[in-house]
């Protein structure tokens, strides 16, 4: 079955259109202070001192969470979602790493970012390789970081919690375990590290560039066959069959 058509705008003449778009121009300014405000709430959260302590494997030997700061004063670490039995990562984590670039902006505002995953280095390696990725990536195999920071779910451990919710309670579960997406902020502050945010799900939106772009076209994200569906690794789009993304279980 096709999946059904976005709807497309009627046509209008141009004062119709005009109307039309100053009434709405209104509302994008109130949600722009609205977002505003939230992220003004967002920095006032409290925070937690980090207390355990982690190791991660990275491209020049094993590195603390301290290091992977890189000196700057703040961190932001997206948990990478690995898929074991492909030998590869998320189409959709994947979709984010395409859109993030270069973090010469971010590192110039005391920021670096980060990206971890539970897949062995040497995979994870190859996969960046194969996507053509300068950003490094660490491994969290050895740790217990995901478990403790909720990316990933494992009933064996206790570890079901997702989204600040236990994960068994919700009806479109469906059983799944392993991976998934999510994006955890820390600060660097009287030499103590504290975890001040983590966001998981569609939270991780707001990295992605790629959204806020089609959010300005007609039709919009084309998500009719379901969220992400027609999101593929980059260098696979000529393939008709698209492993599941992580949206799937987020």
């Amino acid at each position: 079955m096709n999946p059904p058509k976005p709807e497309i705008p009627r046509v209008a003449t141009r004062d119709e259109w005009l109307a039309a778009r100053t009434a709405l121009l209104a509302r994008e300014k109130e949600l722009t202070r609205a977002s505003d405000a939230l992220a003004a709430a967002r920095r006032q959260l409290p925070m937690v001192r980090v207390e355990r302590s982690y190791r991660f494997d990275g491209p020049d030997g094993p590195v603390t969470l301290e290091e992977l700061f890189e000196g700057r004063r703040q961190l932001i670490v997206y948990h990478f979602m690995w898929h074991a039995d492909r030998d590869e990562g998320c189409p959709g984590c994947s979709l984010l790493l395409d859109t993030i670039g270069d973090p010469v902006h971010l590192n110039a505002a005391n920021t670096t970012l980060a990206v971890v995953s539970r897949g062995p280095l040497d995979r994870l390696q190859a996969y960046w390789r194969r996507m053509g990725w300068t950003l490094p990536v660490y491994s969290s195999a050895r740790t217990d970081f995901n478990f403790d920071f909720q990316a990933t779910i494992d009933v064996a451990r206790g570890a079901t919690d997702y989204n600040f919710r236990d994960i068994r309670r919700d009806a479109s579960w469906g059983g799944y375990e392993g991976d998934l997406p999510g994006a955890s902020v820390f600060l660097r502050d009287g030499g103590g590290i504290y975890h001040t945010y983590s966001t998981y799900a569609r939270g991780g939106e707001s990295l992605m560039t790629l959204w806020s772009i089609l959010d300005l076209t007609p039709l919009g994200r084309q998500e009719e066959a379901g969220v992400q569906s027609w999101v593929r690794h980059h260098d696979r789009y000529q393939h008709a069959a698209a492993p599941a993304c992580c949206a799937a279980h987020a």
